[in-house]
């Protein structure tokens, strides 16, 4: 077992050492390169048509196949994954005696995490939602990039991370990591000691689920959870009505972790769509509302008549076009490819199945690689 240990130590060295060459020398490259970055008018779009979509630009993908050697050529990930997908999940809906409103803020959640050390604390707050009555939340990977730290070998912090509901929100649950966006990780890093981080949004996401109740008190036989719909935008939901939620947190940010903090639904409008460069429609725009607040960053956006979840609010709008409380959310389908391309299994399936046992193998295959990096971009910014 030592002997597993000591090669283990030095794959995740060597590892990490290559992403972090590989990422400086990227930087420096596109320093040298000119932004030839076009913007064009928006067309929603649901196929591969010549119609074009406003492109926003990433860094993500160049990192895809080397998360791929890794998680797709685990055995123990694949084998879990694959026995996961032939169990069959019972499906769900929301309550029809309750209004849609009352069912989003039962799905809702506040995500509160820090990480402390003897000479920092960091702290991060957002949003998230049931989308499993096992109790899988889907929320953003800078949200819970910090539970990447929760178990780490070197002892450098202690991390404790609260799953809040309610109205006002109370400390409920403890959760642990199933699954997040190595790729995010990867090419955002340094954004683990930003108050307030900004990026085009891409690959941030990340699923938790439930472990125990903070009272230690039996957890519910099943959570109230809201269906995600897979399926590419149509351009018909341009101008759409849609509902959005969050806990916007602007007094916790004033006044410290005892801000009470209470669920914000509110109605909105489908503005723009976008692209990574996919073709489809990635991530979108709505107009403002009560919701755009720092804090509101892993909620739901759920289209009205359907009643399900279309997108997941990962960053603020352009204030300039879209105004100060406008608000973008990476759109379900753009989800449900990117995390089949880092798997080889779909949104859905990587939530079925043992939720402990794969997140304690998501853990063993990734966590080490992307732990160490969060810890080296910590030490860089507190020296």
């Amino acid at each position: 077992m030592a002997l597993l240990a000591f090669l283990g130590n030095i794959i995740t060295g060597v590892l990490v050492s290559y992403l972090a060459f590989t990422n400086t020398l990227a930087e420096h490259i596109e320093k040298l390169l000119p932004d030839t970055t076009q913007k064009v008018a928006v067309v929603a779009t649901n196929d591969s048509s010549n119609e074009s979509l406003r492109k926003i630009t990433g860094s993500a993908t160049h990192l895809i196949g080397s998360i791929q050697s890794i998680l797709h050529r685990n055995t123990s990930f694949q084998n879990a994954a694959v026995q996961a997908s032939k169990r069959s999940e019972p499906s769900f809906t929301l309550p029809a005696d309750k209004s849609l409103t009352e069912n989003i803020q039962d799905v809702l959640v506040n995500i509160y995490c820090q990480y402390k050390t003897d000479q920092y604390i960091r702290t991060t707050t957002g949003s998230g939602f049931f989308i499993n009555p096992k109790g899988v939340i889907l929320t953003n990977a800078h949200v819970a990039q910090f539970l990447l730290l929760e178990d780490s070998e070197t002892g450098k912090g202690d991390v404790t991370c609260i799953v809040r509901g309610g109205n006002p929100a109370e400390p409920k649950y403890h959760a642990k990591l199933l699954y997040i966006s190595p790729t995010w990780i990867f090419d955002n890093a340094d954004l683990i000691t930003n108050e307030a981080p900004r990026g085009t949004g891409e690959r941030d996401y990340a699923l938790l689920y439930i472990s125990e109740s903070l009272d230690k008190s039996p957890l519910p036989a099943k959570f109230p959870a809201i269906n995600i719909a897979t399926d590419l935008l149509p351009r018909s939901i341009e101008g759409s009505s849609l509902m959005t939620a969050g806990y916007p947190a602007e007094a916790l940010m004033r006044t410290g972790a005892d801000a009470k903090l209470f669920p914000v639904v509110a109605s909105t409008t489908m503005k723009n769509l976008y692209t990574f460069g996919s073709k489809y429609a990635d991530i979108f725009s709505i107009s403002e509302s009560p919701v755009g607040e720092q804090g509101a960053s892993g909620g739901p956006i759920v289209a009205t008549n359907e009643q399900n979840v279309i997108g997941l609010i990962v960053t603020k709008g352009d204030q300039e076009v879209e105004g100060p409380h406008s608000l973008r959310a990476l759109t379900i389908s753009y989800i449900d490819r990117t995390i089949t391309e880092e798997t080889g299994f779909s949104l859905t399936q990587n939530m079925q199945g043992d939720l402990a046992n794969r997140g304690n193998i998501f853990k063993d295959a990734m966590v080490p690689f992307l732990a160490k990096i969060l810890e080296e971009k910590l030490s860089q910014n507190t020296r």
